[in-house]
């Protein structure tokens, strides 16, 4: 059974964060093992969100137990999300690297993949962290990933440059140097994801829906790990992985559901969806 390492927020009544992610894999027989930054009781989005940071004590102490128990050499996936503080970003790469370095047992033979999704900001809110944690997340966090999942208003606070449309969108994400799955990236009446690296780039995209409850990136970036650990091609896991989202943003919608339903879509948060267009960039 594959093993994921999730640093993020867990929020009790909102489908976001590292609890929408353990929900997403958990489809894909994958199990989690969360390390919560965050306590919240709902989004901040919905008002105060209650509940509080996770003290870096705490923080450290869960991982030292996960890795005094032998854990960190059965890892497959890490998956690094919303930090409230810079002591934890710093905590998360010490983490990182022990993953790395720990002998792999018995089946776990292949190297750990990890995706950092760098949660600073978006367009129309900006930087919601602290400048100081959003500092460490790019020092710290961004040369140690394999896959760097963000919004367009991230990748471009990463680069500097415009990614709001596809071609942008690639352009921005080369300029990192590693594989970038980057979402919101918006076309005329689409909206969309694309995915890079040096050698192909690929947009899957689909038309905009009335209302996105929270936490679409969240579960793109679980439903997009699940690919890699899969095997999956470039093209197939991006189509796949938004997919699942557009599905489940449609069926919030008509069920007139206030959060994501991940776990009511079921099975089909596995399958492409008819309604997501695929097209290669480069």
């Amino acid at each position: 059974m594959p093993l994921a390492l999730i640093l993020s927020s867990h929020v009790a009544g909102s489908q976001v964060g590292a609890t929408a992610q353990a929900t997403a894999l958990a489809q894909f027989r994958i199990d989690s093992m969360v390390v919560p930054t965050v306590l919240y009781g709902r989004h901040p989005g919905w008002g105060l969100p209650g509940g509080a940071p996770v003290p870096i004590e705490v923080f450290e102490g869960m991982l030292d137990g996960i890795e005094a128990n032998g854990l960190f050499g059965l890892v497959d996936l890490v998956i690094t999300g919303y930090f409230a503080t810079a002591a934890q970003v710093r905590a998360a790469a010490r983490v990182i690297d022990a993953v790395r370095e720990a002998p792999r047992q018995g089946a776990a033979t292949r190297k750990a993949v990890v995706i950092v999704d760098p949660t600073m900001g978006d367009a129309g809110k900006g930087l919601y962290i602290p400048t100081e944690t959003a500092d460490e997340i790019i020092t710290d966090l961004i040369p140690r990933a394999d896959v760097v999942a963000c919004n367009s208003w991230e990748l471009r606070k990463l680069t500097g440059t415009d990614a709001r449309d596809p071609v942008s969108a690639m352009k921005a994400a080369r300029l990192l140097g590693k594989t970038t799955l980057v979402s919101s990236v918006h076309r005329g009446a689409e909206i969309g994801a694309v995915l890079a690296d040096k050698k192909e780039a690929w947009l899957a995209a689909h038309a905009k829906a009335d209302r996105s409850p929270n936490g679409a990136g969240d579960l793109l970036t679980a439903l997009y790990a699940a690919s890699i650990l899969e095997g999956q091609t470039f093209s197939y896991g991006l189509a796949r992985a938004v997919g699942g989202v557009a599905e489940t943003i449609t069926a919030a919608n008509i069920w007139n559901a206030p959060e994501l339903p991940i776990v009511a879509m079921g099975a089909r948060i596995k399958q492409t969806s008819p309604t997501v267009r695929i097209e290669r960039l480069a």
